[in-house]
């Protein structure tokens, strides 16, 4: 009628689905990273990388000169906006 499942059964099933289960979660926190790595940057991450003050990254937070999300206290900026902003201003 019924298989009987044991305890080693169990425990082998347990194993696969830990297994599993972290495949998942550490595919799903890269994809994360990359993404978070190529189109936002901290602010610290923005001054370091265009050698400028905290109050000028502020400054085109409140022009709106480049997008921007406020995520638990910190500031993200758009890679690509800030990119693109200096090199028209490198242009003129």
């Amino acid at each position: 009628m019924g298989e009987i499942v044991t305890k080693e059964d169990l425990r082998q099933f347990g194993i696969l689905l830990i297994d599993s289960m972290r495949t998942i979660i550490q595919d799903n926190n890269n994809d994360k990273t990359e993404t978070l790595e190529l189109e936002w940057l901290k602010s610290k991450a923005v001054r370091k990388l265009l050698d400028i003050s905290a109050g000028s990254v502020q400054n085109l937070r409140m022009t709106q000169k480049v997008r921007f999300k406020k995520v638990l206290g910190s500031y993200y900026y758009n890679k690509n906006d800030l990119l693109k902003l200096f090199k028209d201003e490198s242009n003129k």
